[in-house]
């Protein structure tokens, strides 16, 4: 199957988080995590909703107003399916969690090439099936690691996931930088990732778009430096911009007032 490194992603990704809160009592699913206004029992009902809701399961009913930390349409099912569960106790949460991935993963591993290729819904849009689920690799991974934070028990997750989120934040650092930042033509900017998947990586803007560069000989206007497990951090909302900078793993060189620009604009998890 062309896109069996996917469903490896979503496996092991899957697997870590039931590996991860098997072992718990009922407090640690209560414990607030990193993603704003959920706890782990939240994150976890959000991923078993969402995959009941793809294979076409009922949106739960929602009344009054939506939390403040709800911004739009997509956040408004995320969250119903939030509070439907909200009660759930853990254990069994955590059993429902693992049947509904493992249906998911089943009817991932069914499909043709021809229909991970079809172009259709998702939260970014029309888009190619592989690319949609390419979003739930990130989206899972990143809930994993939100889990791991609010355990005190942060940890390194090399493989699959991790690569995919990084190629992922790394492609939207050009709109970052143009678009969200507002950089004005001829800026250059250098972004350096340290780490298991360290990169570097060049943007010139040019008639209002920026684009990854090989090479050049200018000095860039901003070079940030900083740890792969920083960048993920900030491009998933998980801390501020001002954390990131004032970071010690991370190293600004040059326009501070485009580097703060650049750090809010950073934030693109919908």
């Amino acid at each position: 199957m062309a896109y069996q490194w996917i469903v490896d992603a979503l496996e092991q990704t899957w697997s870590s988080i039931e590996r991860t809160m098997a072992p718990r009592d009922e407090d640690a699913y209560d414990l607030p995590t990193p993603c704003p206004g959920w706890s782990v029992r939240d994150v976890l009902s959000h991923l078993v909703g969402f995959e009941i809701m793809l294979r076409g399961g009922p949106l739960p009913e929602h009344e009054g107003p939506w939390p403040e930390h709800v911004k739009n349409p997509i956040g408004e099912f995320n969250e119903a399916f939030v509070e439907a569960y909200r009660s759930t106790p853990g254990s069994e949460l955590l059993a429902l969690f693992r049947t509904t991935t493992a249906a998911s993963l089943t009817a991932l591993r069914a499909l043709s090439d021809e229909e991970w290729e079809k172009v259709g819904w998702s939260p970014e849009g029309d888009r190619p099936y592989y690319r949609f689920q390419e979003t739930r690799v990130l989206d899972s991974w990143i809930h994993l690691q939100d889990i791991r934070d609010a355990l005190l028990e942060p940890a390194d997750d090399h493989g699959p996931g991790e690569e995919i989120v990084l190629n992922r934040f790394e492609s939207a650092l050009p709109y970052v930088l143009a678009k969200k930042a507002k950089a004005k033509d001829g800026t250059l900017v250098r972004v350096n990732l340290t780490g298991r998947l360290a990169r570097s990586v060049l943007l010139s803007v040019e008639d209002g778009r920026a684009k990854a560069l090989d090479t050049s000989h200018a000095v860039p206007d901003v070079e940030l430096t900083t740890a792969v497990a920083l960048f993920w951090r900030r491009a998933a909302g998980r801390i501020s911009a001002d954390a990131f900078l004032r970071a010690s793993a991370t190293d600004v060189r040059g326009d501070e007032v485009l580097a703060l620009a650049f750090a809010e604009g950073l934030a693109i998890m919908i």
